[in-house]
């Protein structure tokens, strides 16, 4: 083990408590980071105005012209055939032949 003795324990605090203190007294004060922190929330506000903005216009987008939801036509299937308008293909393997055999992803 590598401190055995109170003596050593009570060394390495003292030096552990120095190091700290060295270091405290050794800092610039922090006008760096209040700098920057001022910076980030200024560019953090400048988002959010501009989040806003793009939600109002969006907004107003979907009022003057909804969108139009994209339908899916199911083709009838017989056997292992698919029915189409004008003509009739074979089922691929890959494809369920019922709505309930497909994976709800």
């Amino acid at each position: 083990m590598l401190f055995t003795t109170p003596t050593q324990y009570i060394a390495v605090a003292i030096a552990l408590i120095a190091g700290w203190l060295f270091g405290l007294a050794s800092h610039p004060g922090g006008k760096k980071w209040k700098a920057r922190y001022a910076a980030e929330r200024d560019a953090h506000a400048a988002t959010s105005k501009r989040v806003a903005e793009l939600e109002r216009e969006n907004a107003r987008l979907v009022k003057e012209r909804p969108v139009v939801e994209e339908r899916v036509v199911e083709r009838p299937v017989v056997g292992d055939r698919v029915v189409h308008d004008d003509h009739v293909t074979a089922r691929s393997a890959a494809e369920p032949a019922h709505r309930s055999d497909r994976s709800p992803i």
